[in-house]
């Protein structure tokens, strides 16, 4: 079931790669996007290379504490091998300064905790260039009007 996704989005496909860890964010993030896009749920950049080798991603939300433990050169790496995927690096509480400073040059945005399924999908939607509906404002015009 699909819940809150536009009809266009249902048929679109996107992959995402959420590696990271921490199972608990991975399943999160999974659950939160899985509706609008193919995701893949990667424990680590050894399994994500070995999935996108047959499939590559469109995005991958990274966890910040593979790129704390390997360096910045996983970055490069990641961008090398899917030149197209855009990068969001996941960021715990108080950790969005760490994750600013290793975006440069590949990573595109930081995803902070906690999540809510808007902030993810808003943030995510945004990466892909999904704008949002135009909320338009109906006005009644009584029937003497016309």
């Amino acid at each position: 079931m699909q819940i809150g996704v536009e009809t266009a989005r249902a048929v679109e496909t996107k992959r995402v790669f959420v590696i990271d860890d921490d199972d608990i964010t991975r399943t999160v993030l999974q659950f939160i996007l899985q509706d609008d896009n193919e995701t893949h749920d990667l424990a680590t950049l050894a399994e994500a290379y070995a999935q996108g080798g047959r499939a590559q991603p469109d995005m991958v939300l990274l966890g910040l504490g593979i790129v704390e433990r390997e360096g910045n050169v996983v970055l490069t790496n990641i961008a090398a091998r899917w030149p197209r995927a855009r990068i969001l690096l996941i960021a715990g509480p108080g950790q969005e300064a760490t994750a600013q400073d290793d975006l440069a040059p590949h990573a595109h945005a930081v995803l902070t905790k906690p999540f809510t399924v808007e902030t993810v999908r808003r943030r995510v939607n945004a990466q892909f260039g999904r704008l949002a509906p135009a909320t338009i404002q109906l006005h009644r015009v009584p029937v003497s009007a016309l």
